[in-house]
C-alpha cells in the first residue's frame, strides 16, 4: 500500500466541458451497422430494421457527437449510393475493408438512428478518390435551405428540412498509405483548403477539421501538422488525432502509461498549431479534434497487423472484423485515456471513440440474440454522465515507475468537473503491484463554495484477473462496484487497488 496526495482547487480551472468530448464513431466496417446496430430480423428490431436492445445501450453510453461515414470507408464511399429507394441502392465493392457494402443504411436512416439514440451527426467529405465538388453537393443535399435540384431530391427522399450538421472533416487519415486517394502533407493541405473555402461559401456556419496524424509515431507526424496548418489555418476550425494503444508482449505496467502517451501527442500538436499560428500574426487558436482514440490489438505478437485476410477474393457482407474482446486491464487504461481527454479540455474540443458496436467496440452483439456491454462500457458511461460544468486540474503526488518509452509515469492520475451540483472526481491507480489510498485536500474547493460535500455516488473498476472480460457466454463477469471513498473534515480518501479506475461524486 502506498499514499497518494492531491488538491482540489477550483481556481485550476482547464476549461468548460464540451459535450462533445464525448462523441462516438460510427463506420461501414464489418458488423457495425449490418448486425450490429441495423438487423432487420432481429426480435427487437423497430419498424425501421434498428437494434432497440442496441439503442438503450447507446443511449446509456451517453454518446454525443458521431462521426460516420468513416473511417477508411469513406476515401472510397459515393455518398449518392446511400440515398433514395432501397431497392433501386447499388452494391458496392469496399476496397477499404475487402467488402460488399449493400448501401441498406445512409444518410437518412442513420440520421434516423441518431435521432433515437439522441446524438448528433458529424459528417466526413470523400477526399480519396473524390474532391471538392463532391463535397459540396453532400453539403448541400444536407444542409441548404434553399430550392434546387439536390434539395428537391432530399425532400424527395423524405426530408423536406435540413439535416444542419454543423461538423465535417475534409478527408480520413490522407497521411495513411494505406488510404485510398493518400497525399503528401503539402497536396492534401492545398486539397483541404480549396475544399474548406468551397464549403465555407456555401454554409459560413460550419466547423470544419482538417486531416492530422493518424498516430504520433507516423514518420510524417509534426511535418504533416505544420504544412496542412499553413494551407488550412484561416478556413479550419480543428486539426484531427488519431491514436490506438494496446498491451504489447504481456507488458501491463507499460501498456498502462498510454494516457501519458496521449497527452504528449496532444501537447505537440498544440505547440505546432500554435506555432504556425505566431507565424502568422495570428491570434485564433486551432482546437484538436480527437476523433478516433480506443484500445485496438491493431498488432499481432508476430508484427503482422490483425483485421481483413480473406481468402480466394472474397467480398463477404458484413464480415466479422475487428471483433476484439476487451479485458478488465484494457478498461482501467481505457477510463485513463478518457481522464486525460478532460485534462486538455481547453484544446480537445471534440472526440470520437472508435467504434460503438461489435468493431473494436464497447457494445457486442450476436445475430438474433442478445446484446453486452464490454469492460470499457463502463468508464465510458459513468464519465459521460458524471463530467459535467468545468475541467479541473488535479495535480497528484505519487510514486512513480519506469516506462521504457516515456520516462518516469506517476502511479496516480486524476482529474476532476465542477458543475453547479457538485463536483466529479475521477482517478486512476497505473501500479501494477501496489495499492494506493488517494488523500485530496478539498479545503480550496470548500473555502470556494463556502458550504460542505459528501460522498453520494462511488464507482470502482478492478479485477484480480487483469484478463477477465464480458462475452457472449458470461455477460456480465465484469462490471462496476462500489469505491472505498469519504469525506473527513476537509480531505476525500479514495482506495485504489492495483490497476484500477474510479469515479467520486460529491454534493
Amino acid at each position: 500500500m502506498t499514499d497518494a496526495a492531491a488538491r482540489l482547487d477550483p481556481h485550476f480551472e482547464i476549461a468548460e466541458i464540451d459535450r462533445r468530448l464525448f462523441g462516438g464513431f460510427v463506420e461501414h466496417l464489418g458488423r457495425h451497422i449490418y448486425d450490429g446496430i441495423f438487423e432487420p430480423g432481429h426480435p427487437s428490431a423497430d419498424e425501421d430494421g434498428f437494434r432497440t436492445d442496441v439503442v438503450e445501450l447507446v443511449k446509456e453510453l451517453g454518446v454525443s457527437t458521431i462521426r460516420y461515414p468513416g473511417g477508411n470507408f469513406v476515401s472510397g464511399y459515393r455518398w449518392e449510393d446511400g440515398i433514395g429507394a432501397r431497392e433501386e441502392r447499388p452494391r458496392r465493392l469496399d476496397l477499404a475493408w475487402h467488402s460488399t457494402e449493400t448501401n441498406e443504411v445512409g444518410l437518412h436512416e442513420f440520421q434516423a438512428w441518431l435521432d433515437r439514440v439522441g446524438s448528433d451527426l458529424m459528417l466526413a467529405v470523400n477526399l480519396g478518390t473524390r474532391s471538392t465538388q463532391e463535397a459540396l453537393d453532400l453539403l448541400e443535399y444536407a444542409n441548404s435551405d434553399a430550392q434546387t435540384a439536390w434539395t428537391d431530391r432530399r425532400a424527395a427522399n423524405g426530408r423536406p428540412t435540413p439535416f444542419g450538421v454543423t461538423m465535417w472533416c475534409l478527408g480520413n487519415e490522407m497521411d495513411g498509405p494505406w488510404q485510398l486517394g493518400h497525399l503528401d502533407a503539402d497536396d492534401y493541405g492545398k486539397l483541404a483548403a480549396r475544399t474548406a473555402k468551397a464549403m465555407r461559401m456555401l454554409d459560413p456556419g460550419v466547423e470544419l477539421v482538417a486531416c492530422g496524424s493518424s498516430g504520433r509515431g507516423m514518420p510524417t507526424f509534426g511535418s504533416w501538422e505544420r504544412q496542412v496548418l499553413e494551407h488550412t489555418f484561416d478556413d479550419v476550425d480543428f486539426i484531427s488525432c488519431h491514436s490506438y494503444y494496446q498491451e504489447h508482449a504481456g507488458n501491463a505496467q507499460e501498456f498502462l502509461a498510454s494516457g501519458v502517451d496521449m497527452a504528449k501527442f496532444i501537447e505537440e500538436v498544440v505547440t505546432i498549431a500554435d506555432s504556425v499560428a505566431a507565424a502568422k500574426k495570428s491570434d485564433k487558436r486551432i482546437m484538436v479534434s480527437f476523433d478516433e482514440w480506443n484500445i485496438w490489438y491493431l498488432h499481432k505478437e508476430d508484427g503482422t497487423e490483425s483485421g481483413h485476410e480473406f481468402k480466394g477474393g472474397a467480398w463477404p457482407v458484413a464480415p466479422r472484423l475487428l471483433e476484439d474482446q476487451y479485458h478488465a486491464l484494457d478498461a482501467v487504461v481505457f477510463g485513463d485515456l478518457l481522464i486525460t481527454l478532460l485534462q486538455h479540455a481547453d484544446r480537445v474540443r471534440s472526440a470520437s471513440l472508435a467504434q460503438l458496436v461489435n468493431v473494436i467496440a464497447p457494445i457486442m452483439t450476436e445475430p438474433g440474440g442478445p446484446a453486452w456491454r464490454q469492460t470499457t462500457f463502463f468508464p465510458f458511461s459513468i464519465t459521460s454522465r458524471l463530467a459535467q460544468g468545468r475541467a479541473v486540474r488535479v495535480p497528484v503526488q505519487a510514486a512513480t515507475f519506469a516506462s521504457e518509452t516515456l520516462g518516469d509515469v506517476a502511479t496516480v492520475n486524476a482529474v476532476a468537473t465542477i458543475d453547479d451540483d457538485g463536483v466529479s472526481l475521477f482517478v486512476v491507480n497505473r501500479s501494477t503491484t501496489d495499492a494506493a489510498t488517494l488523500r485530496v485536500d478539498l479545503e480550496p474547493l470548500l473555502t470556494a463554495l463556502g458550504r460542505e460535500l459528501e460522498v453520494v455516488e462511488t464507482h470502482l473498476l478492478h479485477e484480480e484477473d487483469l484478463y477477465a472480460a464480458n462475452t457472449l457466454d458470461d455477460p456480465e463477469r465484469v462490471g462496476v462496484r462500489r469505491a472505498e471513498a469519504s469525506v473527513d473534515s476537509s480531505a476525500l480518501s479514495i482506495a485504489l487497488p492495483a490497476v484500477s479506475w474510479a469515479a467520486v461524486r460529491l454534493a
